[in-house]
């Protein structure tokens, strides 16, 4: 783990901490020692052990004190209801203080694995690949996208300094695909692709005159991209081809006949559930 993702923890521990664990510190004896089991209620994709093993470990650092988390089940597994997914020994303090913090975090990045894989599973492994957008919560990308991979989809670009993808208002400001193709090529260094986002076979046309590396065909329905496949594979093989909008598992499961290299969905991370999991001391 990065220092930003411990200075992260440091802040959510304190959020929730603030000047003391009124109701913990005043029933559980300060040299109490215990174990705990973290336990799955349902199936999910277990996601965030290393950052729920950080949020025990970050207090009973501050507490000066030691405890063992044992992540039995990695990230990227399915379980069923009933499944340890960790066990931790120590100060019961400690556990009892950093439970819903470290469990928050379990829930939430589980959940979009689990609803990443219902994506995946869908595309099937001949199918395009399932990759995710920049459609994260703000500061929690990193997890968000280490989520997204643990349910078995992709990343996209991370960010805005890593790709170049012109979407409807760059083109509308730049004054058309063109122009904006034109711009992005003169001033993107020799290692970053240009993708454009097209929502017509005029538009696509035009992003092929001009020599683009990826087209995202955007909002269209199953009959306009499947054309917008055939044509694009047939003016230029190499391209890449990204589908986007109102993609849903059932709508990929359609499609993924189609040729198309990429679906890409926000609700992959938007539209995710947090999943059940429980703390239970023994």
């Amino acid at each position: 783990m990065s220092n930003t993702d411990r200075d992260f923890i440091r802040a959510a521990i304190a959020e929730d901490l603030g000047h003391g664990d009124v109701t913990t510190d005043s029933t559980v004896d300060e040299h109490a020692i215990g174990k705990a089991e973290i336990v799955a209620k349902q199936d999910l994709i277990v996601c965030g052990q290393a950052l729920a093993a950080l949020v025990f470990n970050e207090l009973a650092t501050q507490r000066g004190v030691l405890l063992a988390y044992d992540a039995v089940v990695p990230d990227g597994t399915r379980v069923t209801p009933k499944t340890v997914i960790a066990r931790l020994q120590g100060p019961l303090r400690v556990i009892l203080t950093a439970e819903r913090t470290a469990l928050n975090l379990l829930m939430k990045l589980s959940g979009i694995a689990t609803n990443v894989r219902t994506f995946v599973d869908a595309a099937g492994p001949g199918g395009p690949r399932v990759v995710d957008t920049r459609k994260t919560t703000p500061l929690l990308r990193d997890f968000e996208k280490m989520a997204v991979r643990a349910g078995g989809g992709r990343n996209h670009r991370h960010a805005l300094y890593d790709g170049v993808l012109i979407k409807d208002n760059h083109v509308v400001a730049a004054g058309g695909v063109t122009n904006a193709i034109t711009r992005a090529k003169a001033h993107a260094h020799h290692l970053l692709r240009i993708e454009c986002e097209v929502t017509t076979l005029a538009q696509l046309d035009e992003a092929l005159d001009c020599g683009v590396d990826a087209l995202l065909l955007d909002n269209m329905n199953d009959e306009l991209l499947a054309a917008a496949v055939k044509q694009a594979r047939a003016r230029d093989p190499r391209v890449v081809l990204e589908a986007s909008g109102n993609m849903t598992a059932e709508r990929i499961a359609r499609i993924k006949h189609l040729g198309l290299d990429l679906v890409s969905a926000g609700g992959l991370i938007h539209q995710a559930r947090w999943v059940d999991l429980s703390l239970e001391v023994l």
